[in-house]
């Protein structure tokens, strides 16, 4: 008999193979393809339109392990639609590399119970009416957003929505944005309910991954805490899925296979008919539209756990606060630091830069760092004392011979984390200090950091956005950011949007436990409106108006974009074929199409970047059109395209 096997490769069909076993849709099996065998899944519809006279090979075994769901399958057909990516590689995100057969290490993960410390948690008259909601949407699908101020126990509540879930003997979902949040977040889950969640992220091991895996598809793993690849999971009895921190950009996949992990998600709980609840202090602009629109329902906590206050805002303006020579810190700032230091609070010092300096410059001869493989300046990071590409990850060391003679005489341009910290250290000699950027924070003693830092034995933090992502410090009451102008450059149409949550976020650290605390703003802008709107604690304010100029410019929501990235070797035949291929997609798709332009990043990774931007109705039939137009088109060699559709960044 035949089946149609799906491979995990970047063909956009299934094949048709021969079996005497009784298979059906979502099985897993064995097939020999080209000179080696691979694992497939039965799929759900023949290879269309093949006029190829083939010889059908036979399926060489069954694996006995649990079916792909029909709703999986229904929901792998539907991204690769989406995101025009072929079937295969939609397939590829679910299946593992390697054996699919590791049973599950049944001492790993235990039975749920609820004799938890779950019961000490005292939740406050709004918690209790957000739950209320929460409860009576989490039956079939929809979408359910909890926005919370900052510390206003969010967690706490959807952690009692998803015990009614595990009580049911359902699977949950609990979607994080960064790795370098599971450690504390697994601590509190573990506190809450008694027993161990799945950790799912690119730094588990692959054992552990064949193990949770396993567990998952066979319905043993009750919960699973994980990144963005977490959402390709086949479970097999899922019952909610939760986005916190909805409206982060890292839920953006935008290398290889791209989507955005938070609309998937969303499109994942429909195919399964269950309910989704996206969590976030201030909603991303498309979440905020939706609820406008009565697609979403809302629940509101306006109030801090146990009363707290929010900090208090301060502006210090540089252009009257004199600097010192190589300096970035005010005396007034250093006064400030030492009245919350003498209180004991713990502070941070926050610029959105790593390493210690993004530009290095010969005074004498002006010559400066930049990567060879792309079109940016090498960022010198003083710790390893190398020149570092944080795109490519080219290094190089700091030496050179001058074309003056000798040897370079540099100076650093621009300070980043590691140049603050060492301002610091000289302004507070006897303070323990910490750099917490993702070159300190996704290392093996992260852990051991980040418990030095909850019990305030590290007095002073230097970080990046890193740290506005989601962290609980009780003692840091004090944050100083560096330089806001730094933080709010840019052509990018959501910069105003991407300002209005890393600062809601990263002022959201402070104060959590009931003391007063204070954000203060260096800055050289003197914009004390433009500050206050993005530090509001009421954000919707600033969505409301960023809503208007989206609808009256016909920007996302309000309309589709796709970016179409041309990458190749050769300036010139780039830039001729991009011209080409404009034209043969015009007047053929629904929508308009902007460029061919040179991408902000023009080379990366050695190739040169083209961009094509496709605006148009928000429907598949955009996506549907472009992707036939493209399986038609034939780039010359060297040439290759990426499709991003909803892009979030235009690098």
């Amino acid at each position: 008999m035949k089946f149609p096997i799906l491979l995990p490769n970047i063909f956009n069909h299934p094949f048709t193979y021969e079996s005497n076993y009784k298979l059906k849709i979502g099985d897993f099996v064995e097939v020999p393809f080209g000179k080696s065998n691979i694992i497939g899944v039965v799929w759900n519809e023949f290879e269309k339109n093949s006029k190829k006279n083939f010889k059908i090979k036979k399926v060489i075994k069954k694996i006995e392990i649990p079916q792909l769901k029909k709703k999986t399958i229904d929901f792998l057909n539907w991204f690769a639609e989406y995101n025009i990516v072929p079937k295969g590689m939609a397939l590829k995100l679910v299946l593992l590399t390697g054996k699919l057969s590791r049973n599950l290490d049944e001492t790993l993960y235990e039975d749920f119970n609820f004799n938890s410390k779950s019961n000490f948690f005292q939740l406050t008259k709004e918690q209790k009416i957000s739950l209320k909601e929460i409860n009576l949407s989490n039956q079939n699908f929809n979408v359910h957003v909890l926005q919370g101020t900052t510390g206003s126990g969010k967690t706490i509540v959807y952690f009692e929505a998803l015990k009614k879930i595990l009580q049911k003997g359902n699977q949950v979902l609990v979607m994080l944005p960064e790795i370098g949040l599971t450690t504390q977040f697994e601590k509190k889950f573990i506190d809450f309910f008694g027993f161990k969640p799945a950790i799912w992220h690119s730094g588990v091991t692959k054992k552990n991954k064949e193990i949770i895996w396993r567990g998952i598809i066979s319905g043993k793993i009750k919960v699973v805490i994980g990144a963005r690849s977490s959402l390709f999971l086949p479970f097999k009895k899922l019952g909610l899925i939760i986005v916190d921190e909805e409206h982060d950009q890292s839920y953006k996949q935008d290398e290889g296979i791209i989507y955005n992990a938070r609309d998937m998600a969303i499109s994942r709980a429909s195919f399964e008919n269950i309910p989704v609840n996206l969590i976030t202090a201030v909603p991303s602009v498309e979440t905020f539209e939706n609820i406008n629109k009565g697609k979403y329902i809302v629940s509101k906590l306006n109030q801090r756990y146990q009363n707290a206050s929010l900090p208090n805002y301060e502006i210090i303006n540089l252009n009257y606060a004199k600097l010192d020579k190589q300096s970035w810190l005010s005396k007034e700032i250093i006064q400030k630091v030492n009245f919350h230091l003498e209180k004991k609070d713990q502070v941070l010092f926050f610029l959105n830069r790593r390493g210690f300096s993004p530009n290095v410059l010969c005074k004498k001869c002006y010559y400066s760092f930049s990567c060879p493989n792309c079109s940016i300046n090498l960022v010198y990071h003083k710790n390893r004392n190398d020149l570092l590409c944080h795109y490519c990850g080219f290094k190089t060391s700091l030496v050179r011979n001058c074309i003056k003679g000798s040897s370079c005489d540099f100076v650093f341009s621009g300070p980043g984390v590691e140049r603050i910290s060492e301002e610091v250290k000289k302004n507070f000699p006897t303070k323990k200090i910490e750099i917490f950027s993702s070159d300190t924070m996704n290392k093996k003693n992260s852990k051991e950091k980040l418990e030095k830092i909850t019990n305030n034995e590290i007095e002073i933090l230097v970080g990046t956005q890193l740290i506005s992502k989601g962290f609980h410090f009780p003692s840091l009451n004090c944050i100083v950011v560096v330089d806001i102008d730094l933080s709010s450059q840019g052509h990018d149409l959501r910069n105003a949007e991407k300002n209005l949550q890393l600062y809601h976020q990263l002022s959201g650290r402070a104060g959590r436990t009931g003391k007063s605390s204070t954000v203060y703003f260096q800055t050289y802008n003197y914009d004390s409106k433009k500050i206050l709107d993005i530090t509001h604690k009421n954000p919707e304010i600033f969505l409301k108006k960023e809503i208007e100029i989206r609808r009256k410019n016909n920007l996302p929501p309000f309309q589709r974009f796709i970016s179409l990235i041309l990458t190749g070797e050769n300036e010139n035949k780039l830039e001729k074929e991009a011209m080409k291929f404009k034209m043969f997609l015009e007047k053929k798709i629904n929508g308009k199409i902007l460029g061919p332009v040179n991408a902000p990043i023009f080379r990366l990774k050695s190739k040169y970047r083209v961009r094509l931007l496709i605006r148009g109705p928000k429907t598949l039939k955009l996506q549907n059109s472009l992707a036939l137009l493209i399986s038609k088109y034939r780039f010359i060699s060297g040439i290759k395209l990426s499709v991003d559709v909803d892009p979030i960044n235009f690098n």
